[in-house]
């Protein structure tokens, strides 16, 4: 199974950091956040990586350059201004099976297996992980495990929300239309719409790093040994 992960963004409101490295690189313990990330994928035997390079992607690039981990990773120049659907569709010749999506700047502790074993189980097109957010994001409305809403960034508490981890059939394919895409818009609201996004409900840990108190935190939680995503 090959796992397509999201890299290309500005990180426009982590700017600090990323003036010189494109966001995934950051890194929290000495490593970047996308090194974690792809960590947790191979922990559960999933080493085939498509990364949707963008901004500074030359970065990433020269870091698997060297990949000292037992990884096939293929950097692929997604542009600089297409949105996350769009960097999604750019990559589609290269899978043709059940494959995982995720975004590189975000960390759990998840059951990569389970989360397979659900997708399988809920034969629908895509499965989203809902998890419980540290913040505010992106809202789901769960019914008998399926999402039967989907609404991008919106002010609640105590709900579930986009985990930013997937599992999709090739299919999804047809619901992005091209670079202008949101994915988080209309692939995941029409998904929604037509009964075909399974929602994986994770209790444990999530954590977002979208600004430098972001990182800190993901730092200090590291440095104090209660990094609830590391593996061994």
């Amino acid at each position: 199974m090959k796992v397509v992960i999201l890299a290309g963004g500005l990180g426009s409101r982590i700017s600090e950091e990323t003036k010189l490295k494109p966001k995934p690189m950051i890194e929290i313990g000495n490593r970047p956040i996308l090194w974690h990330i792809m960590k947790r994928y191979s922990f559960y035997g999933i080493n085939d990586f498509i990364i949707c390079c963008g901004y500074k992607g030359d970065k990433i690039k020269e870091y698997f350059l060297e990949n000292e981990e037992s990884w096939n990773v293929s950097c692929m120049d997604t542009g600089l201004e297409t949105m996350t659907g769009g960097r999604l569709k750019r990559i589609q010749k290269l899978v043709n099976d059940t494959f995982c999506f995720t975004y590189g700047d975000t960390l759990n502790d998840l059951n990569i297996k389970k989360l397979i074993e659900f997708h399988k189980e809920m034969k629908t097109l895509a499965t989203v992980t809902a998890c419980i957010p540290p913040e505010k994001y992106g809202v789901l409305e769960i019914n008998k495990k399926k999402v039967t809403s989907f609404k991008e960034k919106m002010s609640r508490k105590d709900t579930w929300v986009n985990g930013g981890f997937f599992v999709l059939e090739p299919e999804v394919f047809d619901y992005i239309k091209n670079d202008s895409t949101i994915w988080e818009k209309e692939p995941l609201e029409k998904l929604a719409e037509i009964n075909q996004l399974s929602a994986y409900q994770h209790h444990g840990f999530y954590q977002h790093m979208d600004t430098m108190k972001e990182k800190e935190f993901l730092n200090k939680l590291w440095s104090n040994g209660e990094a609830k995503w590391k593996i061994g």
